[in-house]
């Protein structure tokens, strides 16, 4: 059995390997009449692509999406929406090692473990090209939920952390680490830069924001709007974890102080005087604002040679040649942004058909 496909009622399959000849997504659930062309998908493409700066990787892909159905005369009918986007810088002559022995922290093993073989050129379908095409579905998503607004950003980088009294929404579009601290993304520069140099790798933290979620989307128990968040966000390559809220930091507060107090609104809706839940409490959406922090780890494709095995089981050692990010989080910040939008507005959804 395969599972390529998220969603209850607004879903998204992702297909195509990366050095296929193209990857995509099919949307179906996608409610009719939204005003939906090519050029509202492509700016969030553009924040995802590769090569825009020497902090990712320098495979240039121009990311250009195509609609293939699902749309007439600019508005969605309601049918499967497919969207293509097109591999034009495949160098898959690189990984003729890889072919042989496995990368650790890659999926080489566990594919080959699961399947019985596997692609090795990049990584097949194990591969972060994949996330285009959740990006490419979560522009899709937006449309569905216009009342949110949606911002990510990093906040950590090989354990250096922003500032939150510098915090700057108007910098995240000024750097190439998609940043809110210019004195943080100034430290960024030099610790990426080394890493890059020395063949090596750094982690990074990926905090989002939903603002303008409704009080009451999620359900109960099995459909959790921050247990779907998380599997979401855990599905994304390269997370090792994902915190709501204050997260870890609630296990070292007291009760009282995890608590988020409440007085009475003007509308008759409370005014939360703090926010440790995250904005959602028992997996219901509280109508504060939904924070996540999303936790990536070292890219595994380094030049440091590494420990490992060959397919044969023998001793061996690799460095992985080929283009790759010395920061996967960076370019994961969009990836983080889509995967939030796939999940409220299936969310929305499904709010929409039990309650009206």
């Amino acid at each position: 059995m395969s599972f390529n496909t998220f969603g209850r009622v607004f879903r998204f399959t992702t297909w195509g390997e990366s050095h296929g000849p193209a990857i995509g997504a099919v949307v179906d659930g996608c409610p009719p009449g939204l005003a939906l062309a090519e050029a509202d998908i492509q700016p969030w493409l553009d924040k995802r692509r590769p090569g825009t700066s020497r902090f990712t990787t320098q495979r240039q892909e121009p990311d250009q999406v195509r609609i293939l159905s699902g749309v007439f005369e600019g508005k969605t009918t309601g049918t499967p929406i497919s969207l293509m986007i097109e591999n034009v810088d495949q160098r898959s002559k690189d990984y003729s090692e890889v072919a042989l022995a496995y990368r650790p922290g890659h999926a080489d093993y566990a594919y080959d473990a699961k399947y019985g073989f596997r692609d090795y050129r990049g990584g097949g379908r194990s591969s972060a090209r994949e996330t285009a095409s959740r990006v490419a579905a979560g522009a899709v998503a937006r449309l569905v939920i216009p009342q949110v607004q949606i911002l990510a950003y990093v906040s950590e980088i090989g354990g250096d952390a922003i500032d939150p009294a510098a915090f700057d929404a108007n910098e995240i579009g000024n750097n190439p680490f998609f940043c809110p601290d210019p004195a943080a993304a100034a430290r960024w520069e030099g610790l990426v830069d080394a890493a890059r140099k020395d063949g090596s790798s750094l982690g990074a933290v990926v905090e989002c924001v939903a603002s303008g979620v409704p009080a009451g989307w999620g359900a109960p128990l099995y459909a959790k709007l921050d247990s779907e968040l998380a599997a979401a966000m855990m599905s994304i390559n390269a997370v090792k974890g994902i915190e709501i809220g204050d997260g870890f930091a609630a296990a070292r507060l007291r009760g009282e102080q995890n608590a988020d107090p409440m007085r009475p609104g003007n509308d008759g809706k409370p005014v939360f005087l703090a926010n440790h839940a995250g904005g959602i409490a028992g997996g219901i959406a509280t109508g504060q604002p939904v924070r996540v922090r999303v936790a990536f780890k070292p890219t595994s494709s380094i030049l440091i040679p590494v420990e490992t095995i060959s397919r044969e089981g023998e001793a061996s050692e690799l460095f992985t040649k080929g283009r790759h990010d010395p920061c996967v989080g960076i370019r994961g910040v969009p990836v983080v942004e889509a995967m939030m939008a796939l999940v409220l507005a299936d969310q929305a959804l499904l709010h929409r058909a039990q309650c009206g």
